[in-house]
């Protein structure tokens, strides 16, 4: 019996956590939790879709599968746009459908080229999206980079991409 509450927890937590993942405001922004994203420690979410543009909350070099911060520099700076990518991807938006980066580094003479590096390998030649980088004294756990993202991504690109269901253009039954 009590492996049949446990495994009942278990799969109400589950659905909980799908709904929350994807939670929609009366005026329709919704919030992004896909997976194999990084988990938000705290009262954030990790991205939310108004309309048709996507925004990403800062994001740092956590490996999502350890959720601890990658060693090395530029592989901690990568990391962290990939977290990005990941959820901007999520909505159908890719790297060149940014509008907007804020990068934040607690050290711009040691950071910036590292972070020009790794945007180089990820964007090619460009064109690159506008770009803020800021220094600021410290982050959280004392991480060296913190990428936010805003991207556009029209939902209608995104529906016309979508597979299409059998039943649609079919009016529900009325009772």
């Amino acid at each position: 019996m009590s492996k049949l509450v446990l495994a009942g927890i278990g799969i109400l937590t589950l659905m909980s956590s799908a709904t929350m993942a994807q939670q929609i405001s009366p005026n329709g922004v919704k919030t992004l939790a896909p997976a194999g994203a990084i988990k938000s420690t705290g009262t954030w979410n990790l991205g939310t879709r108004a309309g048709d543009f996507i925004y990403v909350a800062g994001m740092r070099g956590i490996d999502p599968k350890t959720d601890t911060l990658v060693q090395g520099e530029e592989a901690r700076v990568r990391q962290a746009f990939m977290n990005m990518k990941l959820i901007a991807e999520s909505e159908g938006a890719t790297l060149r459908d940014a509008v907007r980066l804020v990068v934040y580094v607690t050290d711009m003479f040691r950071f910036r080229p590292i972070v020009n590096k790794v945007q180089t390998e990820l964007w090619g030649q460009g064109p690159y999206p506008p770009r803020t980088i800021v220094e600021v004294h410290r982050l959280n756990q004392d991480d060296i980079v913190e990428i936010e993202g805003t991207f556009y991504a029209p939902s209608s690109k995104r529906a016309q991409n979508e597979p299409v269901s059998p039943r649609a253009g079919i009016a529900p039954a009325r009772n």
